[in-house]
């Protein structure tokens, strides 16, 4: 395996740096989009009309449509493009707010969901895969982790301020929908619809790829062709050792960490005063985002302390994690919660990008959006195991034994990440 040459901003092409701020950009409209709906989603449901058991069969809905599509529509981004395929998921994500700004009927809404599950498999490996493509032609042989972790950055930052102001937005504007006869929290969905539009006219306009064959004939061969890719790449992620430990070990890290970033509210409200318990939450959300961000930031010198083993970076990021979960489970007043919780937050954020470099480095172009998506189905998949333990285990004891059964499978996913790190070592000296 090549050696890769460490990462400077200032040393890159202009065309490389611009590259990165073209998708730094994009990916903050994008995410700031999604940001709008997520602080004020359950409370927009709950004003519709629905109850608990609604809202979790409309959230299951986009569970199932998003792991369903998963795969094919990452071979098709292989196939036929990345930016078509991408305007696809903006033009679902479109769909999806009309419909939810349409009715208040269960069936219509469970159809909302359903194209927003449908918009984030169409999304899943399209751009990501296209970015690191386009960077290595600009930075030949140039470490892409910090590239990579300049537009996570950008991501968690466009989620924060968008739940910061799709949580405002229904105070501010509120009495003005109202008057219009529509919900107060439909001025937040209105608000992304608005944003998506900028979004998909972005894309149009900044972001550039080779033009792939788009008539009747292409597409029907790309979809032709999905199963084929799915498969290669499938017995990639199989024949390929390194890639086995990664996925696993990330499949034990969300099996770990979804339970919390899902759970966390209704631990941390006991300890609020009830009179601004929903605001504190709120805020915490948004906080809970910018601490990734900041993770994010700081995953690039992390990872030079570790001399760009990123492996090894996983290997003492996970444990640290699991440390940071048991202090977590532990925290008995908010003040306390509220510090640790932010630790455990930056944590997840530096995480993110040593996987996927090492990812990007074992995968051929042909295969790289198939593989992101085959990540994200298991990846997805962990999660949703994780949070069915942890939820019988809540359920039987209580919330802190939960997470701090959580805290095992992220030291499992140590050790991999240790095996995966000698042997990434031992082909690099091979």
């Amino acid at each position: 395996m090549a050696t890769e040459i460490e990462f400077s901003f200032k040393t890159l092409t202009g065309t490389a740096q611009r590259h990165i701020r073209v998708f730094q950009i994009h990916q903050f409209l994008d995410r700031f989009a999604m940001g709008l709906t997520v602080a004020v989603v359950a409370l927009a449901l709950t004003d519709r009309g629905m109850d608990l058991l609604q809202i979790s069969l409309l959230f299951g809905v986009y569970s199932l449509t998003t792991m369903a599509m998963e795969l094919p529509f990452g071979g098709l981004a292989d196939t036929i493009g990345r930016k078509p395929v991408f305007l696809a998921a903006v033009i679902a994500s479109l769909i999806s707010l009309v419909l939810f700004l349409s009715s208040s009927d269960f069936t219509v809404l469970a159809l909302s969901f359903a194209c927003i599950g449908f918009g984030r498999a169409l999304r899943s490996g399209t751009l990501d895969a296209w970015f690191v493509e386009t960077f290595r032609i600009a930075a030949p042989n140039v470490d892409v982790q910090p590239a990579l972790a300049k537009a996570q950055w950008a991501n968690a930052m466009g989620l924060a301020f968008g739940a910061i102001l799709g949580g405002l937005l229904p105070d501010l504007f509120g009495m003005t929908a109202l008057r219009y006869g529509i919900s107060i929290y439909d001025v937040s969905y209105v608000a992304s619809f608005a944003v998506m539009i900028a979004v998909l006219i972005y894309t149009m306009f900044a972001i550039t790829e080779e033009p792939r064959p788009l008539n009747a004939s292409a597409l029907r061969q790309g979809f032709i062709s999905v199963p084929s890719v799915i498969a290669q790449a499938g017995a990639l992620a199989l024949r390929h050792p390194t890639l086995s430990m990664l996925l696993a070990a990330l499949a034990l890290v969300l099996m770990a960490t979804n339970p919390v970033e899902v759970i966390w509210p209704t631990y941390a409200k006991p300890m609020l005063d009830e009179r601004y318990a929903n605001t504190a939450i709120g805020t915490l959300t948004a906080g809970y985002f910018f601490a990734i961000a900041f993770g994010a930031a700081l995953s690039p010198y992390i990872s030079r302390v570790f001399r760009r083993r990123h492996a090894v970076t996983l290997a003492a990021l996970f444990s640290c994690l699991a440390g940071v979960q048991l202090a977590l489970a532990m925290q008995g007043n908010i003040v306390g919660f509220v510090g640790v919780f932010l630790l455990y937050s930056i944590l997840l954020g530096a995480s993110e990008t040593p996987a996927s470099s090492i990812l990007h480095r074992c995968v051929d172009d042909r295969q790289r959006s198939t593989m992101l998506s085959l990540r994200s189905l298991i990846q997805q998949l962990g999660a949703a195991l994780g949070l069915v333990l942890a939820g019988a285990v809540a359920d039987a004891y209580s919330t802190p034994v939960a997470w701090g059964v959580g805290a095992v499978f992220l030291l499992i996913a140590t050790v991999l990440s240790l095996l995966l790190a000698e042997r990434l070592t031992a082909a690099a000296e091979s």
